[in-house]
């Protein structure tokens, strides 16, 4: 009877045998697998090391054991990793030491982004501006290729001080001659932002043109209007009008920020009739003037004396819906006051409490300020209590100006009473108001009074002016008491 159990053939059982036995090679996606495993097992060891051993662990050692342990190399990643541990820790002593392994022993591609890191942290954080130059130069050791974003990283630390602004020139020569890195937009916008920081206008110009004549790059707004923001800042007006040409040559339009910034120069120079002509430019524009805006126009046409048009102003504001702040009531309150209109003024003040627009110290000093010059220093008194009253305290001016205009009335007792209340706050009296009240008061005979509020002034050590020595030292009958005499000899070193 035949067995039911089929016959293997010789053949294939030598082979089974044969591959049992036979010690085939590993094939090479187990042999990555099995490295990736391994580095990844002792990047966690070196990880865990660094975090359990004792205070400032030396990392390079650290790092070198943890990948022998699993006879792998080391990674890019570790390395970062000791980088920054290293820097969390402030061990920068050993950060040569991780560099120079790095560079004479591993075998790797080193990432850019490693180097325009460490570059970073030489330069921003450590102040080293000769290591970063160093590194970048040293960068090919590692087996990378440098390029433009590496040299962004080195100019960017560079053009943040005097001292590495001195290298710029000969980084770039060595980076596009030897190196063979090609500068791109960016570089130019770091150099050109730096060159206007430093207010060095013509040169951050000449590189404008630079760009397009050499390398074939044509600068856009955003370098244009940088350059036109620093020389706003500035505030030259032949230079902004200088500029604002080339800025319209080149067919770029002023942004809404441009236009605020241009007229903030022309009202600093004086020029409130060019500064409308630039808020009617702007509209013509496309653009809505904002409240900063309509602000500055404000106060460029009040301070040329053109209240008509100051008027038409404030209107158009209202009608075109933009809501004018403190600092837009305080201009046209200032120009109401300018016309004498002072009730019109405090009525104003009324309206903006009503639109919920606190008026401020300057609002009420402005007000206090004009009652003061046509003699109604009373009511500016008034008015200083009325701000009590409402949580706004009066500052230094506030008492200059009512010191001074209770001065001009004779008031001087008043305004030694204001003296003393604006010394306890902690605000300094002018010294000139100071002599003019002292001088005032001998000639009225007041000469005990006068000592009084000297004795007063002095003890907040508040030195007068020379002409109250003068006026006390030729009242041959005057008796010092000792803290007057022991004030003011120590107030003019005898």
């Amino acid at each position: 009877m035949e067995t039911l159990i089929p016959k293997i053939s010789t053949k294939k059982t030598n082979f089974f045998r044969s591959r049992k036995t036979r010690k085939f090679p590993l094939l090479p996606f187990k042999a990555k697998w099995q490295q990736n495993f391994d580095q990844q097992q002792a990047m966690e060891t070196l990880i865990t090391e660094s975090t359990t051993t004792t205070q400032n662990p030396n990392l390079l050692s650290l790092l070198i054991d943890s990948f022998t342990k699993y006879k792998c190399d080391p990674t890019p990643s570790a390395y970062s990793f000791v980088i920054k541990t290293l820097t969390r820790n402030s061990q920068f002593d050993q950060i040569p030491l991780v560099l120079n392994r790095l560079e004479k022993v591993e075998k790797f591609d080193t990432p850019e982004r490693f180097f325009i890191n460490l570059i970073k942290l030489y330069g921003d954080g450590l102040n080293q501006i000769e290591n970063a130059v160093d590194l970048f130069y040293r960068i090919p050791n590692f087996r990378c290729v440098p390029t433009v974003y590496s040299l962004n990283a080195l100019l960017s630390v560079l053009c943040k001080s005097k001292q590495g602004l001195l290298m710029v020139n000969q980084v770039l020569l060595k980076s596009t001659e030897v190196m063979s890195i090609r500068l791109e937009e960016s570089s130019f916008f770091i150099m050109i932002t730096a060159l206007c920081r430093i207010k060095k206008f013509g040169y951050a110009i000449e590189l404008l043109h630079m760009m397009l004549a050499e390398y074939g790059y044509e600068p856009d707004y955003e370098m244009y209007s940088r350059i036109f923001m620093e020389v706003c800042e500035r505030g030259d007006y032949d230079e902004v009008m200088g500029f604002l040409e080339e800025f319209r040559k080149v067919g770029f339009v002023l942004s809404g920020e441009n236009y605020s910034d241009l007229i903030r120069v022309l009202v600093k120079n004086g020029k409130g009739k060019e500064g409308l002509d630039m808020l009617y430019r702007m509209k013509s524009d496309g653009m809505k003037p904002d409240v900063v805006c309509y602000t500055r126009v404000l106060e460029g046409v009040i301070s040329s004396r053109d209240f008509e048009k100051a008027e038409e102003l404030f209107d158009e504001m209202l009608v075109l819906g933009v809501e004018p702040n403190v600092y837009t009531f305080n201009v046209y309150i200032n120009g109401l006051c300018k016309q004498n209109k002072i009730d019109e003024g405090f009525k104003m003040v009324e309206y903006m409490e009503k639109l919920d627009c606190k008026p401020d110290v300057v609002t009420y000093n402005t007000l206090i300020g004009a009652v003061c010059k046509v003699g109604e220093v009373k009511r500016g008194k008034e008015v200083l209590r009325m701000m009590g009253l409402k949580g706004i305290g009066g500052n230094v001016h506030t008492y200059r100006i009512l010191i001074d205009g209770l001065i001009g009335k004779g008031e001087l007792l008043e305004a030694c009473g204001l003296f003393e209340e604006m010394s306890v706050k902690g605000f300094l009296p002018r010294s000139s108001s100071l002599d003019a009240v002292i001088a005032r008061m001998c000639e009225q005979g007041l000469v005990g009074e006068a000592l009084k509020v000297l004795n007063k002034i002095v003890e907040r050590n508040v030195a007068p002016g020379e002409k109250t020595w003068e006026v006390l030292l030729c009242e041959s009958k005057l008796d010092f008491n000792d803290a007057t005499r022991n004030n003011f000899e120590r107030l003019v070193g005898v």
